[in-house]
Order: C-alpha cells, then sequence, then structure tokens
C-alpha cells in the first residue's frame, strides 16, 4: 500500500526535497532492484494520409530506423473513422508482425464509437482485435471544473475511467498520465492519483505513469498560473512514485522538463525515461537522442535497456 492521502499533502507542503525524493528512490530499488533504466524508440504516425502504401512504406522506415513502437497520435483526426484504423491496423500487424502499435486518447475513442453506433465495448474490441496494443493516457487534472476550462475538448474524468477500465477488461492494457500544472491544487493532484490506484487495484490495466507540466497547445492554462518549476515537478513524481506503488512503472519526460531534470528524476523515483521519437519536434531545445538518453541513464548510475511499448524489456547497451 502506497502513502495516504495525509502523507501525501504533507511531502507538497513539505521543503525536504532531498528527504521526500530518497523516500520515492527506495521504492524505485524495492520495485526495480536490477538497477537498469529503460526506454524506447518510437515514431508517431499521422493516420490521415489517404494512401495506405505510403503509410506503410512510413512504418517500414520506422523498422529499418531501428523503432519497435509506432505511436497514434492522440488528437483528434476527424477524418479517420473506426474502419480506417482498422484496415491501417491489421495492414501493420500483417507487414510487420513484432511492432507494438501504442496510442489513441479515451476522448477519441468515445467519439469513434458515437460515430460508429457502437458500444464503447465493442469499439476498443475491434481496435484490439486490429492489432492496437495499448491505449494513451492523454489526461488533463481530474477536475472536471478545471478540465472544461483547460481541455474542453476532452471527455470527463467518468469516461477516461470508463474507456480505461473497458480496455482493461479486455485484456489491452492502457498508459496513465496526469497533466499538472493548470490551476488545480495538490489536493486535485492527489485526487487523480487516487483515482488511478484505486482503478489499477480493480484491474492491474496500467505499464506506467507520466506526470507530465502541462504546455501551451495541450491545456489552456491561465496567465495567472506560473509553469511548475523543477522542484514542483520533482516533488510531484516522487509523490507519484510513493502513492501509486500498484503502478510498476515511473515515467520522467525529456519533452517537458529537459534532460537534466529527467536525469535527476532518476533518483526521485523514476524508472524509464520515455521514447526516442525519430523525427519529433522537442517541445524544449536540443530534443533527446538515443545516445543521449543513454549518457544520462549511465552518469545518474543505471544502465539503460531499451523496452518495446509494453514495457518488455528488449537489450542491453
Amino acid at each position: 500500500m502506497g502513502i495516504t492521502r495525509q502523507q501525501a499533502l504533507d511531502c507538497f507542503a513539505s521543503d525536504d526535497l532531498i528527504g521526500i525524493g530518497m523516500e520515492a528512490d527506495a521504492l524505485r530499488r524495492t520495485l526495480h532492484p536490477e538497477g537498469v533504466v529503460t526506454y524506447t524508440v518510437d515514431r508517431l504516425l499521422d493516420c490521415a494520409d489517404p494512401d495506405p502504401n505510403t503509410f506503410y512504406d512510413r512504418v517500414r522506415e520506422t523498422v529499418d530506423m531501428g523503432a519497435t513502437g509506432v505511436l497514434l497520435p492522440s488528437g483528434a483526426q476527424p477524418n479517420v473513422p473506426l474502419d480506417r484504423y482498422e484496415s491501417l491496423l491489421t495492414g501493420i500487424k500483417q507487414r510487420f508482425p513484432g511492432i507494438q502499435l501504442h496510442g489513441l486518447s479515451a476522448t477519441q475513442i468515445l467519439a469513434l464509437a458515437s460515430a460508429s453506433q457502437l458500444s464503447l465495448r465493442d469499439t476498443i474490441a475491434r481496435l484490439h482485435d486490429a492489432g492496437l496494443d495499448s491505449i494513451a493516457g492523454s489526461a488533463v487534472i481530474f477536475n472536471d471544473e478545471i478540465r472544461k476550462r483547460a481541455a474542453p475538448d476532452k471527455c470527463t474524468t467518468a469516461e477516461w475511467i470508463n474507456v480505461h477500465r473497458t480496455a482493461h477488461q479486455l485484456g489491452l492494457r492502457t498508459k496513465a498520465t496526469m497533466i499538472f500544472g493548470v490551476g488545480e491544487t495538490m489536493a486535485d493532484r492527489i485526487d487523480h492519483l487516487e483515482i488511478l490506484r484505486a482503478l489499477q487495484e480493480e484491474t492491474g490495466g496500467f505499464t506506467a505513469f507520466t506526470p507530465l507540466a502541462a504546455q501551451p497547445g495541450v491545456a489552456v492554462i491561465p496567465s495567472a498560473v506560473a509553469e511548475p518549476t523543477a522542484v514542483e515537478y520533482l516533488t510531484t513524481l516522487a509523490v507519484s512514485r510513493l502513492y501509486l506503488d500498484n503502478i510498476e512503472n515511473l515515467q520522467g519526460s525529456w519533452r517537458t522538463q529537459g534532460l537534466k531534470v529527467l536525469q535527476m528524476g532518476l533518483r526521485f523515483g523514476g524508472n524509464d525515461v520515455g521514447s526516442v521519437l525519430l523525427e519529433e519536434h522537442a517541445s524544449k531545445p536540443g530534443g533527446a537522442t538515443e545516445e543521449e538518453l543513454r549518457r544520462i541513464i549511465r552518469e545518474a548510475g543505471f544502465k539503460p535497456v531499451q523496452r518495446d511499448t509494453l514495457y518488455r524489456t528488449m537489450f542491453l547497451n
């Protein structure tokens, strides 16, 4: 059992950043005693390309570049119906059976179900049968009043939970995230973590959790709300590790925090540095190559291990 709600509140109110980090690091060592930190190599591909052969050529390039996964956009793609996704997913798996397919958001899946006049369960089952291996997290803080302002085009908290619970029941793994820094309180953050902890206790379907500081374009951030500092991010990362002891993997983010803070997060409970997104334009200057991620992992005292999207180890580097 992870820390209590009051203990989490105390951590957020504390100025003992190092002490909180040491507690989170101790739990990480219990969950991952092998002393490794993982990463993956993926490529984000636009499913709206009208020519499927062009799409498959890009997947072939992706495999040749060393990627183990293809990411489907988690933002709205209104011109891509369910049968289009099914055709593309099936085509990818037929041609590249070893590639992992991850993506789509709860909001997208609900929209696909509505447009296809299918139940949520049938929609997810069809995507899973076609080859979808896991679903994206894409969750702004679970407070519906704040969500309406910060992410008005996203589904409600209850709908998000229903999508992920249904996916887990069908044997489809999913990611969990928390996009914070949109005007919420520390209590709101703990509410978010509690919802995830309870659902993981029920289903065991989450592969990993990633806390993400909100970025313009991802959420509407009030002008009076300051961007979370590195200290606030590291505290949130550590509290997440301590609270979500039933979610095995805790992922940091180089895209929102930069490489140095990402590296520090490996001593605040993190055991994964996310993805080398091929051709990705980073939201922080500099980006991150595979060699850079391997370097910061080694410099933090860990062994870098490439994994696939479902957090299965591939090989040591």
